[in-house]
This record gives C-alpha cells, sequence and structure tokens, in this order.
C-alpha cells in the first residue's frame, strides 16, 4: 500500500493473481463436483465424495488433489468409472 492508503500497482497486480489463482480453483473445484453430481445422483453425495480419501487417487480426496491443480486427474478418475 501506498502512504495515502492506495494500493500499489505491484499490489494491485500481486492482488489479481491471487484472485485468478483462487477463481480456477474454484472453477475446477466445481467441475469436479458437476461431474460427480451426474454420477452420484445429489449434490450432497457429490460432496462427501469430494473430502473422501480414495486408494485410487493416492489415498488423498479428490478435493485435495484439485487444490493441487489436479483437478484433470480427478476427472479422468469419474471418466473412469
Amino acid at each position: 500500500m501506498t502512504k495515502d492508503g492506495q494500493l500499489s500497482p505491484q499490489g494491485l497486480e500481486a492482488l489479481k493473481s491471487r484472485f485468478e489463482a483462487q477463481s480456477r480453483k474454484a472453477q475446477a473445484y466445481y467441475s469436479v463436483m458437476h461431474r460427480m453430481r451426474d454420477i452420484a445422483g445429489s449434490d450432497d453425495a457429490a460432496s462427501a465424495w469430494m473430502e473422501k480419501p480414495l486408494a485410487e487417487l493416492g489415498g488423498k480426496s479428490p478435493a485435495q488433489l484439485v487444490n493441487e491443480g489436479r483437478a484433470d486427474d480427478v476427472l479422468g478418475y469419474i471418466d473412469s468409472l
């Protein structure tokens, strides 16, 4: 921030970058949720599945993999079901 309380250009760019990264994660999460909802039959079932560690995913939950930027791995697993 600058002395007058405004964001500096670097601060604004950092904030924009962080927002874009979070937006990509949210989009990936909901893409996986949407695909799983079609299989599981409800948002609640898909949400529970997202949090459950799975041996097929190396003992991690689908949500963990999405958070690591590995949504494509989760979508590939869903497609194999």
